[in-house]
């Protein structure tokens, strides 16, 4: 398997433009490294990159995916010493960055959603457009698969996570044929989870596109608790930064981009009292913001790597230490 073949990273080049700043240290100073987090390893595609480009930098690559931990070390280890994989969450990133033997990272990147490796590999169960097993786990050494959901979850729960996580119109009518579908037996594989879907679904939404999109989104973000993570992860990612240290976010969806976007905005406001005349260095915004808004990849890339085209990049720098 070549991965370089069935892994393009998305947006390489504008995340190493973004981040060099903070990561471009005399290459003489090889005790002290700059340290870049790579909050979500994958297949190592981003990774690579920045260790190719950057000859003095210690890489933390973190993953709760154990089939990319292994593959991303095995590309890795031609660098030796400058990796450290560390399984976990990314909403773990301090506790790693400290077990890697670090009280600060330079740079932070993150590269949100589902992976390729889980796309691309069936039996996963991911991919609507695979007949697997209902897994959808990232980490399938613990926790509770998108079966065990199907099967235990009432038909409000349902129509709740269709709802909240797949911002699916037709979640009632979803939900209410899976409670109906179960009763006869378990929804144990995706194709019969897409077959269910697709008979409740009108004619004219079908047309729209895939019924299943949606709701197998919502399954995913629900069995690895995504959105938790993500909320409790850009916060400690900004805390670990020093001075000068940037972070870069792809979001691939909506909801994970809105909680980005409260992250960076509350980290670069003002925290003065309203109404003060004079704003107190202490009140004086941490971060500042690196890209106006959303970065969107431009067309070359989405026609050359089709997953780039939901991206959205987000990016900002700690101009000073917390008060």
């Amino acid at each position: 398997m070549n991965l370089r073949d069935i892994h393009t990273p998305v947006l390489l080049e504008r995340c190493i433009e973004l981040l060099a700043p903070a990561l471009a240290r005399d290459a003489d100073h090889s005790n002290d490294p700059a340290v870049l987090v790579d909050a979500t390893l994958g297949m190592g595609g981003h990774s690579e990159a920045f260790l190719q480009r950057f000859p003095g930098i210690h890489l933390v690559g973190l993953d709760r995916d154990g089939d990319a931990l292994r593959i991303a070390g095995e590309r890795l280890a031609p660098f030796g010493d400058r990796v450290t994989l560390v399984h976990t969450v990314y909403d773990g990133i301090a506790a790693a960055v400290e077990s890697a033997g670090y009280a600060k990272a330079d740079a932070v990147l993150f590269d949100l959603g589902v992976s390729s490796l889980q796309l691309d590999v069936a039996d996963r169960g991911f991919a609507y457009s695979h007949d697997a097993p209902l897994d959808m786990r990232m980490d399938q050494t613990t926790g509770k698969t998108a079966a065990d959901v199907l099967a235990t979850y009432s038909e409000g729960q349902l129509r709740a996570i269709f709802e909240r996580y797949g911002e699916e119109k037709l979640a009632a009518r979803y939900a209410r044929a899976i409670i109906a579908a179960r009763r006869e037996a378990p929804l144990e594989r995706s194709g019969r989870l897409v077959e269910i879907l697709q008979a409740a679904t009108p004619a004219a939404v079908q047309r729209a596109g895939h019924p299943a999109k949606r709701v197998f989104q919502a399954l995913r973000i629900e069995v690895n608790a995504e959105l938790t993570a993500v909320q409790h992860a850009i916060p400690a990612a900004l805390e670990v930064l020093p001075v000068g240290g940037r972070i870069v976010v792809l979001s691939y969806q909506s909801l994970e981009d809105r909680i980005v976007k409260r992250a960076l905005t509350a980290a670069t406001a003002s925290t003065a009292p309203a109404g003060l005349p004079v704003e107190l260095p202490e009140h004086a915004p941490r971060f500042r913001l690196l890209v106006k808004g959303a970065e969107l990849a431009d067309d070359e890339e989405r026609v050359r790597n089709p997953r780039a085209t939901p991206v959205r990049l987000r990016a900002a720098e700690r101009v000073r230490d917390a008060a």
